[in-house]
C-alpha cells in the first residue's frame, strides 16, 4: 500500500478517541485510508462495514441501538473492551449519526468513519457529535503522490517542494507532469496503463458521483438538469461566476443555481475561489472563481472546449487548494492576480511564464502590500529566464 501524505495525520489521530472522520470526493481514497488506519491497530477487536452494502445499511438503521449491538457482538466485537469500528459512506445511512453518539458515550469504542459530503458531514453530522470528532479532508493524488502511483522510485522528492526551476527536476518528470494535468490525481485513473481506460475510469467517476451523491443530497429528479451545469461550468473554468448569465443558459433560476453550486462544492466536485480583499463588503459583492478539484474530470467534462491555459490553472488551483487558503485579485482596471495564496503570496500562472510576467507580478503584488511572489509556468522559455517555479513543484 503506498502511503499518502494525509495518512500521518490520521495515524496521528488514531491514538485520539475522538471520531475520525474522512470526507472527500467519492473514488478519491476514503476508504483505503481507513482500511490503512485498521491495519495500525494491533488487537484483533475491530470491525469495517460498507454501508454501500444494503444488509449494513439495514442494520444501522434500527432504532433499537441494544439490537445493533447484539448482533455487531455476534460478528465477534467485544464492547466490554476497547474496539474499533470502521463506517465506510455514512452519509447513507440517516441513523447511524445518532448511534455513533450513543455508542461513543456508553462504550470504550473508537470509530473511524467516511463520507462524501463536506457539508452532511460538517453540519447534520456535526450536531449530533459536537466535541466528539475530528474532520479530515482527503483530495486527489498531489504530484508527489502521483509520482509514488507511477512507482518512479525518485527519492528525495520533498527537497522539490516550493522551490524555483530545477532542469535535472524538470527533464526527469515534465512528461509525467503533462498526464497528471491531462488525466488528474484519482488514484484508479493514475493506476491506469492505457488512455482509453483512462478515459473509461473517469466517465465512470463521474456518473457514480451524480447517480451516488447528487441521488442522495438532492432531488434526484434533477439530477440531469445538475449534469447540464456541470458540463456549462466545465467550460468557463478560471471565471466569475455570473449568475445571472450562467442562469439565463442552463433556464436555472438564481436561488437555484446557487444551491447547485452549493451542493457541488460540498461534494467536492468543484472550487469557488473567493476574492482577495480586506474590505468584507466587498468580498460579498464580489463573483468568485470557479475551478474543478481535477483536471482529469474537468478534461472529460468539457469535452476539448478547455484551452491549455485554462487547463493548466486549473491544475494550479487543484495542486495549492489542498494546502492552503486560495483568493483571487482583481481591480475594476481589469488588473489581476491568478492567485492570493494563504493571503501572503501572489501566484500567477502562466504557461510559458517570460520575464515580463515576472515584472508585472511584482508590481501588482506590491499594490496589494503583498512581498512574497511565484510565478508558475507549465514550460520552459526559450529564452535564458529562470526565475520562475515549475507547475511540478506545487505539492
Amino acid at each position: 500500500m503506498i502511503i499518502r501524505d494525509s495518512y500521518r495525520n490520521l495515524s496521528q489521530h488514531l491514538k485520539n478517541t475522538q471520531v475520525t472522520v474522512v470526507t472527500g470526493m467519492r473514488r478519491v481514497g476514503k476508504s483505503t485510508a481507513i482500511q490503512y488506519l485498521l491495519e495500525q491497530v494491533k488487537h484483533s477487536n475491530k470491525a469495517y462495514f460498507d454501508c454501500e452494502q444494503l444488509e449494513i445499511r439495514e442494520l444501522f438503521n434500527r432504532k433499537n441501538y441494544k439490537s445493533i449491538i447484539d448482533e455487531l457482538q455476534l460478528t465477534g466485537l467485544n464492547f466490554s473492551k476497547p474496539c474499533v469500528i470502521a463506517l465506510d459512506e455514512i452519509q447513507l445511512v440517516e441513523n447511524l449519526p445518532s448511534f455513533i453518539k450513543y455508542v461513543y458515550d456508553t462504550y470504550r469504542v473508537k470509530f473511524l468513519v467516511t463520507g462524501s459530503s463536506s457539508y452532511y458531514m460538517k453540519n447534520r453530522f456535526s450536531e449530533s457529535l459536537a466535541g466528539r470528532k475530528r474532520i479530515f479532508e482527503m483530495f486527489p493524488l498531489n504530484f508527489k503522490e502521483f509520482l509514488q502511483f507511477k512507482k518512479t522510485n525518485l527519492n528525495g522528492v520533498e527537497k522539490f517542494s516550493f522551490k524555483s526551476f530545477n532542469d535535472a527536476w524538470y527533464n526527469r518528470c515534465r512528461d509525467l507532469y503533462e498526464e497528471f494535468i491531462c488525466f488528474g490525481g484519482f488514484p484508479e485513473v493514475v493506476l491506469q496503463k492505457q488512455l482509453k481506460d483512462k478515459k473509461a475510469m473517469l466517465k465512470d467517476i463521474i456518473n457514480s458521483y451524480v447517480e451516488m451523491d447528487v441521488k442522495l443530497l438532492s432531488d434526484y429528479s434533477l439530477s440531469d438538469e445538475l449534469y447540464k451545469l456541470i458540463k456549462l461550468l466545465a467550460a468557463r473554468v478560471g471565471s466569475k461566476v455570473d449568475y445571472t448569465k450562467l442562469g439565463s443558459i442552463a433556464g436555472i433560476n438564481r436561488q437555484k443555481l446557487s444551491d447547485y453550486l452549493q451542493l457541488l462544492e460540498s461534494t467536492y466536485l468543484i472550487y469557488l475561489v473567493k476574492p482577495f480583499t480586506k474590505n468584507i463588503d466587498k468580498e460579498v459583492s464580489q463573483q468568485p472563481k470557479i475551478y474543478f478539484s481535477d483536471t482529469g474530470i474537468i478534461n472529460e467534462l468539457a469535452g476539448g472546449q478547455l484551452s491549455s491555459g485554462q487547463l493548466f490553472e486549473n491544475s494550479i488551483a487543484a495542486q495549492l487548494k489542498p494546502i492552503g487558503d486560495v483568493r483571487y485579485y482583481r481591480k475594476k482596471t481589469g488588473q489581476e492576480i491568478d492567485f492570493i495564496f494563504k493571503e501572503n503570496m501572489a501566484i500567477e500562472a502562466k504557461e510559458t511564464a517570460i520575464v515580463q510576467d515576472k515584472q508585472i507580478l511584482q508590481l501588482r503584488a506590491k499594490s496589494i502590500e503583498i512581498s512574497k511572489n511565484i510565478l508558475v509556468s507549465r514550460f520552459v522559455p526559450p529564452t535564458n529566464f529562470r526565475n520562475f517555479m515549475w507547475g511540478g513543484n506545487i505539492f
